[in-house]
């Protein structure tokens, strides 16, 4: 029982992690100050902390954490809702490593670059063109599994029989 209350408990505080980062990603775009190149390259390697130092590292432990959930806990295996959740998870690593990783790793780099006087304006604007769509929709899946988590429906299939 306490390996099982262990999980769920590490994986519900890094769950909160995942949001929370996503949460302060898209408050810093929005609100940091971008007046100089030097103020968008600080702006940019916050971001990019914030995704090497509290979003990978929370998705990591909530990932794992649920499969072991499910690996303890026998009947989480019988209950579709926790399947759907599971392929959500993965997919969820898999977009933020691909994306929100890269994107904010490459757009670091490349403003600062920018701030060293490179004139590298147009990298920019291609590498971050996409960022407030992929943003929101990493947010979108973290905040399903949170509902599916809390909801847990049975996703059964209903069948009318006439």
């Amino acid at each position: 029982m306490r390996m099982r209350q262990l999980m769920k408990f590490l994986h519900t505080v890094s769950s909160a992690g995942i949001v929370g980062g996503l949460v302060a990603y898209g408050l810093i775009l929005s609100f940091a100050p971008q007046a100089t190149a030097q103020d968008y390259a600080d702006m940019r390697q916050t971001i990019s902390a914030i995704c090497q130092y509290m979003i990978m590292p929370a998705l990591g432990i909530s990932l794992v954490t649920g499969l072991l959930a499910m690996a303890v806990h026998r009947p989480f295996q019988e209950l579709r809702w926790v399947w759907v959740k599971a392929l959500l998870g993965i997919s969820m690593f898999e977009a933020t490593l691909a994306i929100i990783q890269a994107k904010g790793a490459d757009a670091a780099r490349i403003s600062a670059k920018i701030a060293a006087g490179e004139p590298l304006q147009q990298d920019l604007a291609l590498t971050i063109s996409s960022e407030w769509t992929t943003l929101g929709a990493i947010m979108a899946i973290s905040l399903a599994n949170y509902v599916l988590g809390v909801w847990r429906p049975s996703l059964a299939m209903r069948w009318v029989v006439r």
